[in-house]
């Protein structure tokens, strides 16, 4: 896999891409994902892991209300991972995320993760260097775990959003009555911290990818849509899942 440096790739969609026609073909893609979740539902021999990753004000939540909001409740489980109980920090990083791995049938959306153990406590000097790397190591085992033990498809994204962008949109948070509940002070704060996010993302691109990560480029959400709603549907495809038919006995 090509090294991943944030700062070499395009925040926004190709120039030769029409708006309109993208939005068209993302209609599309999502009609034939409500045929392709039904069979993993109904077949229940795979489940999908969707890690969502990125700075604040990315577009994590409208990703999921805009590419997974038309699927079967049924079969979509959504978990937001904050800052840890007193509980869960009584028990090993991973602890509380596998506790959220998805079981057969189900797409599991992840809004933050288990990469918030080696980006936030990293950037805020929480944990050392030594312990981002045996929790990397940890990351990368678990991963494995699911794939090789509950036929799990991972498909990790990264929301790549610019600076500009992202203070257009913090700022909107404090203007538009509509989005007004989702101001937190301290996002402004986090901003701050860019360039040390940005490091320990790229470092964690190089050392966490044996999962491969698609990093989408997210100043516009219909682009931002395309691509995530496109890598689902082309994951889900490849599983060549069968209705299971009539149930003996």
């Amino acid at each position: 896999m090509a090294t991943i440096k944030l700062k070499e790739v395009s925040t926004r969609a190709p120039k030769d891409w029409n708006k309109e026609e993208t939005k068209l073909k993302t209609a599309a893609i999502l009609s034939q994902l409500d045929e392709l979740q039904n069979l993993l539902f109904a077949e229940s021999k795979h489940s999908v892991l969707v890690v969502l990753q990125g700075m604040d004000a990315s577009g994590k939540d409208s990703t999921i209300r805009k590419v997974f909001g038309t699927l079967n409740p049924q079969g979509v489980r959504v978990q937001s991972f904050k800052v840890p109980t007193d509980l869960e920090l009584s028990h090993d990083f991973l602890w509380r995320i596998h506790a959220a791995a998805p079981p057969k049938g189900v797409i599991q959306i992840f809004n933050r993760s288990h990469y918030e153990d080696v980006l936030v406590t990293r950037v805020h000097k929480w944990i050392d260097e030594k312990t981002v790397k045996k929790r990397m190591k940890a990351i990368n085992a678990f991963e494995q775990l699911l794939q090789e033990h509950n036929n799990t498809t991972i498909l990790k994204f990264y929301l790549h959003i610019s600076p500009e962008e992202q203070q257009e949109r913090l700022q909107e948070r404090i203007h538009n009555p509509s989005k007004q509940w989702k101001y937190n002070e301290k996002d402004f704060e986090e901003a701050r911290l860019w360039d040390h996010y940005m490091a320990a993302y790229d470092d964690c691109f190089a050392h966490c990818n044996d999962v491969p990560w698609t990093i989408v480029p997210a100043d516009q959400n219909w682009y931002k849509e395309y691509v995530i709603a496109d890598t689902l549907h082309k994951a889900l495809s490849k599983l060549d899942m069968q209705y299971p038919g009539l149930k003996k006995g």
